[in-house]
């Protein structure tokens, strides 16, 4: 998958600007695809000129003009042609925490559980936003009236996917450092 199919994905949910775009990718896609601000103004100016989205200025008084993009109608067959081909193979999980952990026995083992706290602090605070989302989203209704009324389901069950993860980091973090925390040297000198 390439960034632009990410930056469509997020545009099927309107009109936005880049700076609106970076924030709301933020909160609706990043639970699956993460890209800097400068990234998504490369990809956007990318795809306005292969035709994918369009752009109009809009002027404002007290700030500089702001630039709204959209989907065109070639961006929208873009995403149907996308949505058409093959998965691709699963990701494979590239972090270079886990990295640091495979090597926690030669190395710094309090260093190590410092990151993986680190880590556990992130998906806590991701998994509160992406409840908070979810409760948005809801509305005050039921999963199945939501699932039944929402005009799109897509973006619910990326959430869902999102927050699983999370919540899988979290009890994975919760073991590593109860485990490492066996490991380390006790108080005092004693091991």
């Amino acid at each position: 998958m390439a960034l632009r199919d990410a930056v469509m994905a997020a545009l099927l949910e309107g009109e936005a600007s880049g700076y609106d775009l970076a924030k709301a990718f933020d909160a609706s896609v990043a639970n699956f695809w993460t890209a800097t601000p400068q990234q998504l103004y490369r990809e956007l100016e990318r795809m306005r000129g292969e035709g994918l989205i369009s752009a109009r200025v809009v002027r404002q008084d007290r700030r500089p003009d702001k630039r709204l993009f959209s989907l065109t109608e070639t961006g929208r067959e873009a995403v149907r042609a996308y949505v058409a081909e093959p998965v691709g193979r699963p990701t494979a999980i590239r972090d270079e925490l886990l990295v640091k952990v495979q090597c926690a026995d030669v190395g710094d083992l309090g260093a190590v559980r410092t990151a993986i706290a680190e880590r556990r602090e992130r998906a806590e605070a991701k998994l509160s936003r992406y409840e908070r989302l979810r409760s948005r989203m809801l509305a005050g209704r039921t999963e199945d009236e939501y699932v039944a009324e929402a005009e799109r389901i897509g973006p619910y069950l990326t959430l869902l996917r999102g927050t699983a993860f999370e919540r899988e980091t979290l009890t994975w973090c919760d073991i590593a450092l109860r485990r490492l925390g066996e490991r380390m040297p006790s108080p005092g000198g004693r091991d």
